[in-house]
């Protein structure tokens, strides 16, 4: 059995109840769902959420709801994988134990049905314990200045500082849409970001984090942007 799990509290404070905030049109996690309902991979979509009125337009996508999240997974500093850990829990006590699980994020409305597939192919054929979706820094991070105690620049690492760009490594980070996970690894607390997961590369256009108004706006420039070139695609 396979598992989509999408964390959505009802706590949100930089952007207040951000996860059925309207993006270019609909609850910003209706999006996720979609993407997992079209994606065809799982035998069931849940939302994990403490919130009623979350709980309500995610079942009006067609995401099911069934039980609601304690209140001790629920608070500022409780982990993804805590959250993923119960609901498999959940099913294995009725008698549903996944095999593989996908944590999808309700702020995520880049992610496509396409990658979602990818992610699990990846899962499968590597025998890893995870697979999630990752795109490369648009800058060297070897090139990276912070400010000091004076509020002067410095390099992290000075030694590259006559270092060419394209003499120097690429870096990725977590793109933050989707992570799948074989279910022993999610309930034994594996790491992540470790040699036992494998990449489902992304290109930095579909890729931006939401976490403040300004992340919004832009996101959805980007959201239209892409939309309008679909839609040229499809009538050429």
């Amino acid at each position: 059995m396979r598992l989509a799990v999408i964390p959505a509290r009802g706590g949100s404070k930089r952007i207040p109840r951000k996860n059925i905030k309207l993006f270019c049109g609909k609850p910003m996690i209706a999006w996720s769902i979609e993407a997992a309902l079209q994606s065809g991979c799982f035998d069931h979509i849940v939302v994990s959420t403490d919130d009623a009125e979350i709980a309500e337009v995610a079942r009006q996508y067609g995401a099911q709801i069934p039980f609601m999240r304690p209140a001790e997974l629920s608070d500022d500093h409780t982990g993804t994988t805590a959250v993923i850990t119960h609901a498999i829990n959940w099913f294995a006590a009725q008698d549903q134990t996944p095999a593989q699980v996908c944590c999808l994020y309700a702020t995520a409305p880049f992610v496509s049905a396409d990658d979602l597939r990818r992610g699990l192919a990846v899962l499968v054929e590597t025998g890893c314990d995870y697979a999630f979706s990752i795109t490369s820094y648009a800058f060297p991070i070897q090139r990276a200045i912070c400010l000091n105690e004076t509020g002067r620049v410095e390099m992290f690492t000075a030694e590259h500082f006559n270092t060419r760009s394209q003499d120097l490594e690429e870096a990725y980070h977590d793109a933050g849409q989707f992570y799948w996970g074989r279910a022993d690894a999610w309930t034994q607390g594996r790491m992540i970001f470790s040699p036992a997961a494998a990449p489902v590369m992304l290109p930095r256009h579909r890729v931006q984090d939401i976490d403040t108004p300004e992340d919004w706006t832009r996101a959805e420039w980007m959201f239209k942007a892409l939309q309008a070139q679909g839609n040229s695609a499809a009538q050429a």
